[in-house]
């Protein structure tokens, strides 16, 4: 796949506040691409600029070969004629329309033939699963059936690029969870890059082809959703994707490549890694002596009621409170003088009182500068 959204150096700032840096980004055609982060990260302004629903104040974009936007040499495509399709956070469905009305109105802008606009509203309703409601005044409509209305009316009129901006978000977990497999599905069929803006890492991590960490108006870190959970390369993209299990530690020393550990507070214990487990910036300049943090995702803990056999990575704990989640167990153990949480299973029953011992495979292990 090529190239196919080109962003370089887009800035926008509004009055005092920047809320995008001199961001560059390559994404490539048939792509599903989410920029992620927390609110007031960034990321919205991104799309929206991308849409040409605003004007950044430096910076160049690009769909293929043509140029939208070039603040150098006073570029500035309007959105219709960007041939991207949007879907907003509220949806915007016009309430005084019907949903034929409401998804043609798109192809009114553009003056198709009213014959057209019929086949065209008729194939969009029933991509997304809404044949025979054309006629339903809007209003009548549930979230999860706006929402599709809001997704056909994007896709009418066969843009190149589909940008959504966190269209889940307004919909019930049950129904956000159906929707995100027919939104993948759906790309899929459609063969169509999608640009996905949302603060939610399940829709990041299992509907992307890539994922942008954004934060304070810059993209942290750009890879595969495995690559930015397992090897984050910041300490913000490490502590804002899923959880990370942390321990306080010094650099005892370094021999053929393996890093040997001493955990803080705990007497006795050590740790053992490669160096190239970590990520390459932090880890890169470790020194014997150094203060660093050892981390690792809770899910490449294992958690057992005897000490396993070896003492690499084995860490003594005792279980302190107990909480019910459904499907699973939400635990609070300490470990030395400090507590941390983790979790288990359902079927994996543990008490409170109890103890146990930690096993962190070197391979989970990442270091950082302390």
């Amino acid at each position: 796949m090529a190239d196919f959204v080109k962003i370089s150096g887009l800035t926008k700032q509004y009055g005092k506040i920047l809320a995008v840096s001199e961001l560059n980004l390559n994404i490539q055609e048939g792509e599903f691409f989410t920029l992620l982060g927390p609110s007031g990260c960034g990321k919205t302004t991104t799309l929206r600029c991308l849409a040409g629903l605003e004007e950044p104040e430096v910076g160049d974009v690009y769909l293929g070969e043509r140029c939208l936007v070039s603040t150098s040499r006073g570029i500035f495509v309007p959105p219709e004629r960007r041939e991207m399709g949007m879907v907003f956070q509220s949806y915007a469905i016009w309430p005084h329309m019907t949903v034929f009305e409401n998804v043609a109105y798109p192809l009114k802008l553009r003056h198709v033939k009213k014959a057209e606009i019929r086949e065209k509203v008729l194939a969009a309703l029933k991509l997304v699963g809404l044949e025979g409601l054309e006629e339903r005044p809007a209003p009548a409509l549930s979230g999860g059936q706006q929402q599709r209305v809001a997704l056909a009316r994007a896709l009418v009129f066969s843009p190149r690029v589909l940008l959504l901006d966190e269209p889940l978000s307004n919909l019930d977990a049950r129904l956000r969870d159906e929707m995100r497999v027919e939104l993948k599905a759906l790309q899929r069929r459609l063969g169509i890059t999608v640009i996905f803006v949302t603060h939610d890492q399940i829709e990041a991590l299992s509907l992307s082809d890539r994922v942008g960490l954004m934060n304070r108006g810059q993209l942290e870190q750009v890879g595969n959703p495995e690559e930015v959970y397992n090897r984050p390369s910041t300490p913000f993209a490490r502590d804002f994707l899923g959880k990370t299990f942390s321990l306080k530690g010094k650099v005892l020393g370094i021999k053929d490549d393996l890093i040997q550990i001493e955990l803080s507070g705990l007497a006795g214990a050590s740790f053992q890694t490669s160096r190239c487990n970590g990520p390459s910036s932090p880890t890169v300049d470790l020194t014997s002596g150094q203060e660093i943090m050892v981390a690792v995702r809770p899910e490449q803990i294992g958690i057992s009621t005897s000490r396993p056999e070896g003492d690499v990575n084995v860490l003594p704990a005792a279980v302190e409170g107990v909480h019910f989640l459904g499907d699973r167990y939400e635990y609070t153990v300490r470990i030395g003088s400090e507590t941390r949480v983790l979790v288990l299973p359902a079927s994996e029953v543990l008490k409170a009182g109890q103890k146990i011992f930690l096993a962190i495979k070197s391979e989970a292990i990442t270091l950082w500068p302390g």
